[in-house]
């Protein structure tokens, strides 16, 4: 991973998946927000620029797959390209057959280790540099 510092938002209903989230991104020395739904993940890409956003599927008020959408179809280039990735810990057949057809980049399952992460933001990343 090169030195810049990606800006990654995280988001997730569960507390303790954004609390171990943060710290594994916190180590791999990236910087992050938090997001409780989707409906805050918006709010958040009107407001600031982010490098990639890691996405649960399933949350209250606006889950992943509507909020992937919503940035897909309503926001303006190049933030609806922004690389989403899903974060479950089900089997990803149990929500969807393809994961890029419902507008996800990538998929992270649990559980959530700091190699899968550095993996998934240095892959989507430097792309979107």
């Amino acid at each position: 991973m090169e030195n810049r510092k990606y800006n990654i938002l995280i988001v997730d209903d569960i507390f303790v998946n954004r609390l171990l989230l943060s710290e594994i991104i916190k180590k791999i020395g990236c910087n992050y927000t938090e997001a409780k739904n989707g409906k805050e993940a918006v709010d958040c890409l009107h407001i600031e620029d982010y490098d990639m956003v890691l996405m649960d599927i399933e949350m209250p008020v606006m889950n992943g797959l509507e909020t992937t959408r919503f940035i897909r179809d309503k926001f303006d280039k190049p933030k609806n390209n922004i690389p989403i990735v899903a974060l479950t810990a089900y089997n990803p057949k149990d929500f969807f057959d393809d994961y890029q057809k419902a507008g996800f980049n990538g998929l992270v399952t649990k559980p959530y280790l700091k190699g899968k992460i550095s993996k998934v933001i240095n892959k989507f990343c430097y792309k979107s540099i």
